[in-house]
């Protein structure tokens, strides 16, 4: 397996948002996530998007964190918010969205974010069970859902945010791209 940094708006990320939305369409009823984004807010050192990628080089998971500052929809200075956690069905049960998720609690705490906060949903109980089981509890609602009865929001803190130098552009052992 290959974990690499993209682009939000790299082909494979786009093929992956596609699915996830059809996803999140079937199981809600409606017509997906419909939070604004832009590729931009996923921009180092201000976010990072992640691929994982089988040995055929095709994508199989995805997900992405974004700086947040306090703000009317209930962020708090410091949060780094994760988005578009997804595995595809042929992916999953290997572990892929923990990697993932560690990968980018890990660089967001290098870039100096304190807490690392996410919305989900009540129909999605395999996320609920992965970010409990990674030390997330639920916290005040924030975001662009925060009104809605469906939604669940979490909350972990980082810790130290030491300001590490990571290697730009290597591949470390477990197959991870890092970057600065």
């Amino acid at each position: 397996m290959n974990i690499r940094s993209r682009p939000f708006d790299h082909p494979d990320a786009v093929k992956l948002n596609d699915q996830v939305q059809l996803e999140y369409a079937e199981r809600y009823g409606d017509e997906g996530d419909v939070t604004p984004l832009d590729a931009t807010m996923f921009d180092p050192p201000r976010g990072l998007y992640l691929l994982a990628y089988d040995d055929e080089g095709r994508p199989l998971a995805t997900g992405g964190w974004r700086s947040q500052e306090q703000n009317s929809e209930g962020y708090s200075d410091g949060d780094a918010e994760i988005k578009r956690m997804f595995v595809i069905p042929e992916g999953r049960g290997k572990g892929l969205a923990r990697r993932i998720l560690a990968a980018l609690e890990a660089d967001a705490r290098a870039a100096g974010r304190t807490r690392m906060v996410l919305e989900t949903g009540d129909q999605q109980p395999e996320a609920i069970a992965l970010y409990t089981s990674s030390g997330y509890t639920v916290c005040a609602k924030f975001g662009h859902y925060r009104t809605y009865d469906s939604s669940i929001c979490m909350a972990k803190p980082l810790g130290s945010h030491s300001r590490e130098k990571v290697p730009s552009k290597t591949t470390s052992a477990d197959g991870l791209t890092d970057r600065t």
